[in-house]
């Protein structure tokens, strides 16, 4: 029932985003420039992948796929 819940949440997120995108008069292009910036930010150690014992609670990184 956990997973539903967050489910549901990224899916609620990811309508927002959608919307605020809108009102804001931003591409994707954009966002897509601006995600980026943020992952060149992070060290290596920062992005490696987790365990699974590790992603658990953890937030995934968004990524614009189109």
């Amino acid at each position: 029932m956990e997973s539903v819940h967050r489910d549901t949440a990224r899916l609620v997120a990811v309508a927002i985003l959608d919307i605020r995108m809108k009102l804001s008069q931003i591409g994707e292009s954009e966002l897509k420039a601006l995600c980026d910036a943020m992952l060149a930010e992070h060290s290596p150690a920062e992005t490696a992948p987790l365990s699974s014992s590790e992603a658990v609670g953890q937030r995934p990184l968004l990524k614009v796929v189109k």
